[in-house]
Protein backbone atom coordinates (compact mmCIF):
# COMPACT_ATOMS: atom_id res chain seq x y z
CA UNK A 1 0.00 0.00 0.00
CA UNK A 2 2.63 2.52 0.78
CA UNK A 3 4.55 1.75 -2.58
CA UNK A 4 1.30 2.75 -4.51
CA UNK A 5 0.52 5.78 -2.34
CA UNK A 6 4.43 6.70 -2.97
CA UNK A 7 3.71 6.29 -6.75
CA UNK A 8 0.75 7.91 -6.78
CA UNK A 9 2.85 10.96 -4.65
CA UNK A 10 5.47 10.57 -7.49
CA UNK A 11 3.17 11.02 -10.31
CA UNK A 12 1.54 13.92 -8.91
CA UNK A 13 5.12 15.93 -8.52
CA UNK A 14 5.62 14.86 -12.30
CA UNK A 15 2.60 16.52 -13.38
CA UNK A 16 3.03 19.94 -11.28
CA UNK A 17 6.85 19.87 -12.83
CA UNK A 18 5.55 19.06 -16.46
CA UNK A 19 2.33 21.89 -16.16
CA UNK A 20 4.92 23.98 -14.77
CA UNK A 21 7.72 23.94 -17.49
CA UNK A 22 5.16 24.46 -20.20
CA UNK A 23 4.50 28.08 -18.34
CA UNK A 24 5.10 31.02 -19.49
CA UNK A 25 9.40 32.48 -18.92
CA UNK A 26 8.04 34.45 -15.23
CA UNK A 27 7.18 30.87 -14.13
CA UNK A 28 10.57 29.45 -15.07
CA UNK A 29 12.48 31.96 -13.69
CA UNK A 30 10.70 32.10 -10.32
CA UNK A 31 12.10 28.42 -10.32
CA UNK A 32 15.18 29.25 -10.54
CA UNK A 33 15.30 32.18 -8.07
CA UNK A 34 13.53 29.47 -5.78
CA UNK A 35 16.38 27.07 -6.41
CA UNK A 36 19.38 30.05 -5.85
CA UNK A 37 17.55 31.01 -2.94
CA UNK A 38 16.95 27.82 -1.10
CA UNK A 39 20.33 26.32 -1.45
CA UNK A 40 22.23 29.61 -0.16
CA UNK A 41 20.59 28.26 2.88
CA UNK A 42 21.05 24.82 2.35
CA UNK A 43 25.06 25.42 1.85
CA UNK A 44 24.76 26.88 5.77
CA UNK A 45 26.21 29.73 4.65
CA UNK A 46 23.49 32.03 7.49
CA UNK A 47 23.54 30.50 10.08
CA UNK A 48 26.38 30.15 12.98
CA UNK A 49 28.86 27.27 12.94
CA UNK A 50 31.34 27.05 15.13
CA UNK A 51 31.52 25.06 18.54
CA UNK A 52 33.31 26.24 21.75
CA UNK A 53 34.60 23.69 24.19
CA UNK A 54 35.40 25.45 27.67
CA UNK A 55 37.19 23.44 30.21
CA UNK A 56 37.41 24.74 34.09
CA UNK A 57 40.66 24.33 35.90
CA UNK A 58 38.67 21.80 38.31
CA UNK A 59 38.19 19.55 35.29
CA UNK A 60 34.35 20.33 34.25
CA UNK A 61 33.59 21.01 30.56
CA UNK A 62 31.15 22.61 29.12
CA UNK A 63 30.16 22.54 25.31
CA UNK A 64 28.21 25.37 23.49
CA UNK A 65 27.24 24.51 19.72
CA UNK A 66 26.01 27.17 17.45
CA UNK A 67 28.16 29.88 18.42
CA UNK A 68 28.59 32.40 15.73
CA UNK A 69 31.68 34.26 14.83
CA UNK A 70 32.46 37.69 13.76
CA UNK A 71 35.24 39.12 12.66
CA UNK A 72 35.31 43.17 12.86
CA UNK A 73 38.14 45.56 11.82
CA UNK A 74 41.14 43.55 13.84
CA UNK A 75 38.98 41.29 16.42
CA UNK A 76 37.15 38.82 16.72
CA UNK A 77 33.85 38.06 18.69
CA UNK A 78 32.61 34.75 19.58
CA UNK A 79 28.48 34.91 20.22
CA UNK A 80 26.47 32.06 21.88
CA UNK A 81 23.81 31.21 20.33
CA UNK A 82 21.01 33.01 22.80
CA UNK A 83 23.19 36.00 22.09
CA UNK A 84 23.41 36.40 26.05
CA UNK A 85 27.41 36.03 25.98
CA UNK A 86 30.34 37.16 23.58
CA UNK A 87 33.71 36.63 24.01
CA UNK A 88 35.87 39.29 21.62
CA UNK A 89 39.71 38.76 21.12
CA UNK A 90 40.74 41.99 20.71
CA UNK A 91 44.48 42.24 20.34
CA UNK A 92 46.75 39.85 18.59
CA UNK A 93 50.14 39.57 17.18
CA UNK A 94 49.57 37.89 13.69
CA UNK A 95 51.25 36.39 10.62
CA UNK A 96 50.81 34.49 7.44
CA UNK A 97 51.19 30.79 7.39
CA UNK A 98 50.97 29.73 3.81
CA UNK A 99 47.05 30.74 3.06
CA UNK A 100 46.48 30.78 6.53
CA UNK A 101 46.29 33.57 9.12
CA UNK A 102 48.12 32.69 12.40
CA UNK A 103 47.27 34.49 15.62
CA UNK A 104 48.56 34.89 19.04
CA UNK A 105 45.89 36.43 20.84
CA UNK A 106 47.09 38.46 24.08
CA UNK A 107 44.17 40.29 25.00
CA UNK A 108 40.12 39.02 25.62
CA UNK A 109 37.05 40.44 26.77
CA UNK A 110 33.73 38.53 27.95
CA UNK A 111 30.68 40.55 27.80
CA UNK A 112 27.69 39.04 29.42
CA UNK A 113 24.41 39.89 31.49
CA UNK A 114 25.16 43.44 30.66
CA UNK A 115 28.76 43.82 32.06
CA UNK A 116 32.02 43.58 30.64
CA UNK A 117 34.76 41.46 32.14
CA UNK A 118 38.35 41.21 31.44
CA UNK A 119 39.97 37.59 30.49
CA UNK A 120 43.98 37.79 31.50
CA UNK A 121 45.42 34.87 28.69
CA UNK A 122 48.01 33.11 29.53
CA UNK A 123 48.58 31.49 25.75
CA UNK A 124 46.75 30.83 22.84
CA UNK A 125 46.71 30.53 18.76
CA UNK A 126 43.86 31.15 16.50
CA UNK A 127 44.12 30.26 12.70
CA UNK A 128 42.13 31.66 10.67
CA UNK A 129 41.42 30.35 6.90
CA UNK A 130 40.56 33.59 4.64
CA UNK A 131 40.22 31.89 1.05
CA UNK A 132 38.25 29.82 -0.53
CA UNK A 133 39.94 26.67 -0.57
CA UNK A 134 41.01 24.07 2.09
CA UNK A 135 44.69 24.72 4.35
CA UNK A 136 46.53 22.41 5.81
CA UNK A 137 47.55 23.56 9.24
CA UNK A 138 51.53 22.85 9.68
CA UNK A 139 52.64 20.04 11.03
CA UNK A 140 49.21 18.54 10.91
CA UNK A 141 47.47 16.11 8.79
CA UNK A 142 44.25 18.29 9.31
CA UNK A 143 42.77 20.88 7.16
CA UNK A 144 40.97 24.34 7.69
CA UNK A 145 37.84 24.60 5.27
CA UNK A 146 37.04 27.67 3.37
CA UNK A 147 36.52 30.68 6.24
CA UNK A 148 37.34 27.98 9.00
CA UNK A 149 38.68 28.95 12.41
CA UNK A 150 40.32 27.22 15.05
CA UNK A 151 41.09 28.74 18.20
CA UNK A 152 42.95 27.32 21.45
CA UNK A 153 43.54 29.71 24.50
CA UNK A 154 44.40 29.44 27.85
CA UNK A 155 43.72 32.17 30.26
CA UNK A 156 45.51 32.80 33.56
CA UNK A 157 42.90 30.96 35.68
CA UNK A 158 43.60 28.15 34.18
CA UNK A 159 40.74 28.21 31.92
CA UNK A 160 41.08 26.44 28.17
CA UNK A 161 38.88 27.95 25.67
CA UNK A 162 38.99 26.02 22.08
CA UNK A 163 36.60 26.80 19.17
CA UNK A 164 36.02 25.63 15.52
CA UNK A 165 33.92 26.61 13.18
CA UNK A 166 33.67 28.91 10.45
CA UNK A 167 33.22 32.89 10.64
CA UNK A 168 29.62 34.09 9.77
CA UNK A 169 30.45 37.05 9.50
CA UNK A 170 33.15 39.77 8.50
CA UNK A 171 32.25 43.90 8.84
CA UNK A 172 34.70 46.11 7.60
Amino acid sequence: MTIRIALVWLSSIIRSYNTIMQGTIERRLLLVALAIFVSAFATGTAGATGTVVIQQRDGTTKTYAGVRISIRDESMAITSRDGQGTFVLGKAACSKVGELLRCIPYDATLYQYGGKRHVPLASGTVYINPSQTAQPLTHSSAQLPPRGVLLSIKTKAGTYVSLTGRVDEVIK
